[in-house]
């Protein structure tokens, strides 16, 4: 049983920085990918960046490019994602998913987490 597990989020004033972390475990494909996707309130779900665990090739949203980093540990399998310069609009919850490819669509992503709430406001 695979499972992912998001921790890092929390409340930031605007211009402020967070790191999110998600650890995997359990038996994945290890030659696909890792996502994280936010959901905000009445919104739908939307992709924010992902990484290929071999090679570490990265996606990123409009949203989150020149703002936000993925990055990964693959001994300790979990991925990281770096805000900054956070935006009210970035308010959401934030989860992770693996699936066997990189893409954008949350269709695309097996397993999931169940999310941590980051919420950006003055």
């Amino acid at each position: 049983q695979v499972q992912l597990v998001e921790s890092g989020g929390g409340w930031m004033y605007p211009g402020g920085s967070l790191r999110l972390s998600c650890t995997v475990s359990g038996d994945f494909f290890r030659g696909g990918a890792l996502a994280w996707f936010r959901q905000g309130p009445g919104k739908e779900r939307e992709f924010v960046a992902a990484i290929r665990w071999i090679g570490g090739r990265t996606l990123y949203a409009d949203s989150a490019t020149d703002r936000f980093t993925i990055s990964r540990d693959n001994a300790k399998n979990t991925v990281w994602l770096q805000m900054n310069s956070l935006k009210p609009e970035d308010t959401a919850v934030y989860l992770c998913a693996v699936g066997s490819y990189m893409r954008r669509s949350a269709d695309d992503y097996d397993n999931w987490g169940v999310g941590t709430q980051v919420t950006v406001s003055s």
